[in-house]
């Protein structure tokens, strides 16, 4: 009973797996010019969709910042979790979504430069129809059933993450009909290892950088910014991707990484959960009785 709350709980991840091993088994019912016609419905349905959905959900009046509901952010559940400051992780959360649209393309031109064969032009249009337009769009008609919203509360999160399983699903079945492509355990084993590695050494980082003298963090703002800055949005990762490296042959291999990320994110965070709960608390028990009294 426990292993199925569990698994209840963690769908999505096991969505995940459910979906690559789907597309080892039937790969052509994803490919390009397949049953699923992913070309159309993934490229750009799903992710206008997903976009659409954000749209809807993203409160922008900014008025309350506390009451701004969370996108699909795992940063923000572990924040709350601890205890730490969940208003700044929900503000950096749905501010760094909207950064995310203009910035992520952009350091990809900046990486690849002009020596890459990526077409920018193609592919910033395509941003517009499936990105922009569709967060636009939403936001217009959140306007206008705002307080339906409320009151019915629509399972965005869920909504955003089944399609996006339907993504994942469609770039692995385009590996697993590259008989050229092959993913070895080892190259896995040493992606997770790194992975798992940049995640720690980033949140040290932070941790250190956070309670400095005179930062002027408090302890549950280091929580949030332990958290908010080392966690990757594979809800906006993959659909970027998806666009960016449109007919890209190794597409899948280059989502790995991301979508290791995202279960070690979660992981990692909630193995440290109790410690980091256990340091900020104490910490905030050593600011109370360094207070003077009055």
């Amino acid at each position: 009973m426990r292993l199925l709350e569990r698994m209840r709980k963690e769908w999505f991840l096991v969505g995940i797996v459910l979906a690559i091993g789907a597309a080892k088994l039937q790969p052509g019912v994803g490919v390009n010019g397949g049953p699923l016609k992913p070309e159309i419905t993934v490229s750009y349905i799903a992710v206008a969709t997903i976009f659409f959905n954000s749209g809807l959900s993203l409160k922008t009046e900014l008025q309350t910042v506390g009451c701004m509901p969370p996108p699909v952010s795992s940063a923000v559940i572990l924040t709350k979790a601890v205890g730490g400051n969940e208003a700044a992780a929900i503000f950096n959360s749905a501010f760094g979504s909207f950064l995310g649209i203009v910035i992520t393309p952009l350091l990809l031109l900046l990486f690849l430069g002009s020596s890459s064969s990526v077409p920018f032009s193609s592919i910033f249009s395509q941003l517009f129809v499936t990105v922009v337009a569709p967060l636009i769009i939403g936001q217009i008609i959140r306007r206008h059933i705002k307080d339906w919203l409320e009151r019915k509360k629509p399972p965005f999160g869920a909504i955003s993450s089944s399609v996006l399983l339907m993504i994942i699903y469609t770039t692995f079945c385009d590996t697993f009909s590259n008989p050229h492509i092959d993913l070895d355990k080892f190259s896995l084993v040493l992606v997770l290892v790194i992975i798992v590695s940049i995640q720690l050494s980033f949140m040290l980082l932070t941790f250190v950088f956070s309670t400095r003298n005179n930062s002027g963090f408090t302890p549950a703002d280091t929580v949030a910014i332990i958290f908010c800055s080392t966690h990757k949005s594979l809800t906006l990762g993959i659909p970027m991707l998806k666009i960016v490296f449109a007919g890209h042959e190794h597409l899948s291999l280059i989502s790995v990484p991301l979508l290791i990320y995202h279960p070690a994110q979660i992981l990692l965070g909630s193995v440290l959960v109790p410690t980091i709960k256990s340091w900020m608390v104490s910490r905030q028990k050593g600011v109370k009785l360094t207070r003077p009294t009055v």
